[in-house]
């Protein structure tokens, strides 16, 4: 049976849950989301699709419908067998990372980076976007010295936390990360890159903005 994963090429959120069906090889299709013409914040989506007017969502014609990625991601590990730690204490120590990438790291890096990439140049803050850019600084510098002698976040192997942290670290867009100032999470994120099955957010999801999608169209026809 086909999953289904409402999503769009950059939302690093949805790509958390892409990542993680396509690494566990799971059948499965994404449903694109136009986000910037604002069919999250339509009637008919929040109606049929998500309350929230968020994406990504999960569903399935058994009527399996869940939100919020780190709910996917625990989902798809139900289904799978695969990324959610080999003991319970891993377990939990997953689930304590997947919480603190929502609320420390993939949320401000996904708020500066709309600030500084999708955002018209006139409604940018400049000091919206320098203190969100310290929030993140201070959030890559503690995955940095958790990775140090470590090749995964939780464990001998990848994980959800690996894959939730990683959200938004593969975006080539600006904003405020630099992978040479963080060694450990530089090459952390060659090895998840590294694994079978692994593809870039914007190849397993349609990019939907117009300047991402034309400059993505333009690189793959180049190619």
């Amino acid at each position: 049976m086909t999953l289904k994963l409402y999503c769009f090429g950059e939302s690093g959120h949805s790509y958390k849950a892409a990542l993680a069906l396509e690494l566990a090889g799971m059948d499965w299709e994404p449903v694109f989301v136009d986000f910037f013409a604002g069919e999250t914040r339509g009637a008919a989506y929040r109606e049929t699709v998500n309350e929230m007017g968020e994406a990504p969502v999960l569903v399935d014609a058994s009527g399996l419908h869940l939100t919020q990625s780190g709910v996917i991601q625990m989902a798809i590990t139900e289904l799978s067998g695969k990324f959610g730690g080999e003991t319970p204490d891993e377990a939990r120590e997953v689930l304590r990372w997947v919480l603190w990438d929502n609320h420390k790291l993939s949320s401000i890096a996904g708020m500066v980076r709309f600030q500084m990439n999708f955002l018209p140049e006139d409604k940018r803050v400049p000091e919206v976007i320098g203190f969100l850019k310290g929030r993140l600084a201070a959030a890559l510098e503690i995955l940095d010295k958790h990775l140090e002698g470590r090749e995964w976040i939780v464990g001998e192997g990848p994980t959800n936390a690996d894959l939730t942290c990683a959200g938004y670290l593969y975006y080539p867009e600006e904003f405020g990360f630099d992978r040479a100032a963080h060694p450990a999470v530089d090459a952390w994120l060659s090895r998840l890159s590294g694994l079978p099955g692994w593809k870039h957010p914007y190849e397993l999801m349609t990019p939907a903005h117009p300047a991402v999608r034309g400059k993505f169209m333009n690189e793959a026809v180049s190619k």
